[in-house]
């Protein structure tokens, strides 16, 4: 009987060992932290592509959406990134320029579109954005909701847009200038503006707005979205998810919220 006892504690013993080492283990496993910083634009696509990763790679992966010159401001500051997803080229080159991507991991991921949008209840119909359209009689007393024209690429987008249209001039001063594209999709769903400038990705998951008006291809530089590492990123699985974004999963989202794939 005492033999027995001491076999059963013997292996009793050995069983809480080979735990604690497969505990550690897993924790070990799951470990590995990375930090991907995002356009504002693409918060509901990478969102729903990090947990996708997240099931197939034993990495947590931490998310941190802003206008892309916010987060691109905040990279140059030393602020810890692994990968940095921009809304146009201009705040990658910015960080290109200081050394604060690695340029050799740089590609084009995402195209889009800009649109103008109206609270879902509004009156107006379909407008046709052209040199013809009197936005400024649309607004009234109203202001237009978009990003920051000076820093946010939906709103540098826009302007450039309305510049080659010709109708920057009667709107510059009813701008409501949002921190980035999304702020200036809750002010129209809101009803605190009558009519915004997104992107069409930033309209399509909103049941609160309506596009009234496509802006032509031409009147701006082609919307592009470019992906880097960081410069200091010290994650293994950081280039394992930039390889995902361009994979089928990562593609299929992408295009499931309306994003043009390069």
């Amino acid at each position: 009987m005492m033999q027995i006892r001491k076999w059963r504690f013997r292996l009793a013993c050995l069983l809480a060992i080979s735990a604690l080492f497969g505990l550690q283990a897993a924790m070990g496993a799951e470990a590995q932290k990375l930090t991907v910083f995002a356009a504002a634009s693409t918060t509901n696509a990478i969102t729903d592509i990090a947990k996708l990763f997240e099931k197939s790679h034993s990495v947590v992966v931490r998310l941190s959406f802003a206008s892309s010159s916010t987060l691109a401001k905040q990279i140059e500051k030393g602020a810890r990134a692994d990968i940095f997803l921009s809304a146009n080229p201009k705040w990658m080159d910015y960080l290109a320029e200081r050394g604060a991507i690695t340029a050799a991991s740089r590609t084009d991921l995402l195209g889009n579109r800009i649109v103008l949008i109206a609270p879902q209840d509004s009156s107006l119909g379909h407008l046709t954005v052209d040199s013809s359209l009197n936005l400024a009689k649309l607004l009234g007393e109203g202001r237009l909701a978009m990003g920051d024209p000076d820093h946010v690429p939906a709103g540098i987008y826009g302007k450039q847009a309305f510049e080659k249209l010709g109708l920057w001039d009667s709107v510059k001063d009813k701008v409501a200038r949002a921190k980035d594209v999304r702020a200036a999709l809750v002010l129209v769903e809101r009803g605190e503006a009558p009519l915004g400038q997104v992107y069409a990705t930033d309209a399509a998951i909103s049941d609160k707005v309506k596009i009234v008006g496509m802006f032509p291809a031409d009147s701006h530089p082609p919307i592009t979205y470019p992906v880097a590492l960081a410069a200091d990123s010290q994650s293994d699985a950081a280039g394992e998810f930039i390889k995902f974004l361009q994979g089928p999963e990562g593609k299929a989202v992408f295009e499931k919220y309306g994003f043009s794939v390069r």
